[in-house]
């Protein structure tokens, strides 16, 4: 029996908005830069960031043989640092999207999967891409709910903390800081306050000088690899007519995950949690183009600084949490 016509265009409706919704996700996300020897291996989870974060995804480092995560940087990473990972696979193919979305109005209209994609593959492809919708459609759902689930987790405020900042530092059953991801990456050692306090500096200031396109201010405060990544990011928007507009950053809570001395070289991996006012503009006229200059946004993420001997902290990685 024929479905009706409006379910097909409720099914299909439901597969597009799948796809949007990804492509919105998409933007500023992401995982690139360095941790030197620990650049593929994962943090330890955090307070702030209490699942288990994955290794950077893009990065200039070059795996040793050996480091955990060597094999899976060797894969080519996609083109664009902020956006891509959250559209890798198979499902991030636009060819196979297309021929979804056409077996599955095929499916709809009660032509069969063979009208779709001119009878390839038959009932094998039905019940795969019936499965694949499904785990879109759960996926979808999932990030609906985790926004609000955030929020709901409740940051903790300058009342319940032991120091002015939002900072903490993770603090295994040992008592020392969480242990190195591996044995060769380097001895730990401790964070002081006023190293804290810096990163919490420069977490507002790097994303409002993202915000101004004020390139000088970035590459004061991050290694020219990120500073590579966040110009590649600009250039892109600016060939896209739009502006990134960035405001109101605002550390909510943060703790220290590692840090770890490499040669003369320090890094510290820290998890934050923020607010801002995130949206883009038209570069010409100004109009809102995405996002709500109204709306505050909070996000988790984890990021990476180094030092050398009498030189102030840069930003080298930036992860997802």
């Amino acid at each position: 029996m024929k479905l009706p016509k409006v379910a097909a265009v409720l099914g299909l409706s439901l597969v597009m908005g799948l796809s949007l919704a990804s492509e919105a996700d998409a933007r500023r996300g992401g995982s690139f830069g360095s941790r030197g020897a620990r650049t593929y291996s994962a943090p330890p989870p955090t307070k702030t960031a209490p699942t288990q974060t994955a290794p950077v995804e893009r990065s200039m480092t070059s795996p040793q043989p050996g480091q955990p995560g060597a094999a899976a940087a060797a894969r080519p990473q996609a083109a664009n640092p902020m956006n891509a990972p959250k559209r890798g696979g198979i499902l991030g193919n636009r060819l196979f999207q297309g021929l979804m979305v056409g077996g599955l109005i095929g499916m709809l209209l009660g032509h069969g999967f063979g009208a779709g994609l001119a009878g390839a593959l038959g009932g094998i492809l039905q019940i795969a891409l019936l499965a694949l919708a499904g785990m879109l459609i759960f996926k979808f759902f999932a990030n609906r709910r985790r926004p609000a689930t955030a929020t709901a987790a409740s940051p903790m405020s300058a009342a319940n903390t032991s120091f002015r900042s939002p900072f903490d530092v993770q603090q295994p059953a040992s008592g020392g800081y969480a242990p190195a991801a591996a044995p060769y990456a380097g001895e730990d050692f401790a964070v002081q306050t006023s190293d804290r306090e810096i990163f919490e500096r420069m977490l507002r200031e790097v994303q409002e000088a993202f915000g101004r396109e004020d390139y000088a201010a970035i590459r004061e405060r991050s290694t020219p690899e990120i500073m590579s990544y966040l110009a590649e990011e600009l250039s892109q928007n600016a060939t896209r007519g739009v502006r990134n507009q960035v405001s109101d950053v605002q550390m909510l809570e943060g703790d220290v995950a590692e840090a770890w001395r490499e040669g003369d070289a320090e890094y510290a991996t820290a998890a934050l949690r923020y607010s801002s006012r995130d949206w883009m503009v038209d570069r010409e006229s100004g109009a809102v183009v995405e996002g709500d200059p109204n709306a505050v946004t909070e996000t988790t993420e984890l990021w990476t600084f180094v030092r050398q001997p009498g030189q102030a902290w840069k930003l080298s990685a930036i992860q997802e949490a």
